[in-house]
């Protein structure tokens, strides 16, 4: 339902305070059957990727080859160990992402990036269509400097593509080394569980240079 007046971040001093023990979670990724918080083989690196209604998002991050888990869960806002029910209040300031450990010698950075891009409309603040609210704002946060620049020169290029088709301006966070809270078990890989679930991921249609061929300055 839209909310009769735009939503807004709170402030770290009027952001729930939360609780210091993690909220239960999955042990396993019910595809994969890995363990959701590892610990991850050597060499895979982690992202997050917040595209509105994390169940969507999760499912188009676990088919690609490279991928090793995924997970459901909670980042960029102030609330430690936030509730399912605290982010939708908007009191937290966290939105929904998706963390995604991947191998990057077999799936790059810049793929999970046209997949991020491509599959959302980053331009909307915070909503994703007709779900609106902190937790539906696009974000991209990483776990190094490099593939924070890699991610700054892929907004740049998508902004380049969006503005030619009619699109403003990007709204999506980008941020390194930002804590991620697993949500609880029943949104771990929903849409495995419930095929026939809510899924509101869409994209503009528009292609995004990245990964597809087309060179981009990370300088």
């Amino acid at each position: 339902m839209l909310f009769s007046r735009r939503p807004e971040m709170p402030s770290p001093g009027s952001a729930l305070p939360g609780r210091p023990a993690p909220v239960a979670t999955a042990v396993h990724h019910f595809v994969n059957k890995r363990a959701l918080k590892g610990p991850y083989p050597p060499g895979v690196e982690t992202a997050l990727f917040g595209m509105g209604c994390f169940w969507g998002a999760e499912r188009m991050f676990w088919k690609l080859d490279g991928v090793w888990v995924t997970a459901a869960g909670y980042a960029g806002g102030y609330t430690e160990n936030p509730t399912y029910e605290e982010v939708c209040s908007g009191a937290t300031g966290h939105t929904e992402v998706v963390l995604v450990a991947y191998d990057p010698a077999v799936v790059p950075l810049e793929r999970l990036l046209q997949t991020f891009w491509e599959n959302h409309d980053p331009t909307q603040g915070m909503r994703q269509g007709n779900d609106v609210g902190t937790q539906y704002r696009s974000a991209l946060y990483v776990g190094s400097p490099d593939a924070k620049a890699a991610a700054e020169a892929s907004r740049e290029a998508y902004s380049v593509a969006l503005n030619a088709a009619g699109y403003g301006t990007i709204t999506t966070e980008i941020g390194e080394n930002v804590p991620f809270y697993f949500a609880e078990a029943y949104h771990q890989q929903y849409l495995a569980k419930n095929p026939n679930g809510y899924c509101g991921i869409g994209g503009t249609g528009v292609g995004c240079p990245v990964g597809s061929g087309a060179s981009f300055d990370r300088a």
